[in-house]
């Protein structure tokens, strides 16, 4: 039960980050959309022993954290599941490739460590530049940056309602677990022989609640397509963080800015 009330705390903290009054906050939801997709993009498109290069990209989230007053530990912490599981993918790179590449004294640094850093890095870069996009855009106007792209109604409907029945299932599941600690008291979790019927019960009723939610909306007036009132004007701030952004991303990726100073340095 603790962990589902913790669950719904954080999906509810996501929601009250998201809508914030910093400058990043107030830019159009395609503006933050399309820098965060050319963004992953170039840093998925280095090459794998290019750590030098890729280095440069950390300088993005970090300017982001900044302008929207978001602490960088909120992004770790919300992301502690995740992130190890993208750190892990690398880590047999090390045994797989041992072509030595740097030597530092007597340190050999082989090709695996390079590729296993770099892979990280990458990982985790893309996974803080989509934190930053929904910690600060709420769901409804990010979906609203989706249809006007032209994304299908369809898709933006169910990207829409699978985040907000999310909380709808989390809530019954809180209310089964409770009902079952009271009539096994003492007993830590639920025992392996309920969890069929358990799964069963809660697919049931997060379905009735679901349907309940739907003829609401359908009353409302709902026909497939919803109607966005809260974005953000689309101003020459917006424009020109865009044009910005993607410019310097681009740039970064033609151009090793690390190898660059370090030769100017040593020059």
């Amino acid at each position: 039960m603790d962990k589902l009330s913790g669950a719904q705390s954080e999906l509810r903290e996501m929601d009250v980050l998201a809508t914030g009054t910093s400058v990043v906050h107030r830019l159009h939801p395609l503006c933050k959309l399309l820098v965060t997709i050319t963004y992953i993009f170039i840093v998925v498109s280095f090459h794998k022993y290019d750590l030098s290069g890729l280095v440069v990209m950390v300088l993005y989230p970090i300017l982001l954290f900044q302008a929207t007053g978001i602490p960088v530990h909120v992004c770790f912490y919300k992301l502690r599941v995740v992130l190890p599981l993208v750190c892990a993918v690398g880590l047999v790179n090390p045994f797989l490739d041992q072509t030595p590449m740097v030597q530092i004294g007597n340190l050999v640094i082989t090709g695996g460590i390079i590729s296993m850093l770099t892979l990280m890095l990458k990982g985790c870069l893309a996974l803080m530049a989509s934190f930053l996009l929904v910690a600060t855009t709420t769901i409804d106007v990010l979906c609203a940056g989706l249809r006007q792209l032209h994304v299908p109604k369809l898709l933006v409907a169910l990207l829409l309602l699978t985040y907000r029945y999310i909380g709808v299932m989390m809530e019954e599941a809180s209310v089964m677990v409770q009902a079952y600690s009271l009539r096994a008291p003492g007993q830590k979790g639920i025992h392996i022989s309920a969890w069929g019927s358990f799964l069963g019960q809660l697919l049931l009723r997060s379905m009735d609640r679901a349907q309940e939610l739907y003829n609401s909306m359908e009353l409302r007036g709902f026909r497939g397509e919803f109607y966005y009132s809260d974005i953000p004007d689309c101003r020459a701030g917006g424009v020109l963080f865009t044009l910005i952004s993607c410019s310097v991303f681009v740039c970064a990726r033609v151009v090793n800015v690390a190898q660059l100073i370090g030769t100017l340095l040593v020059g």
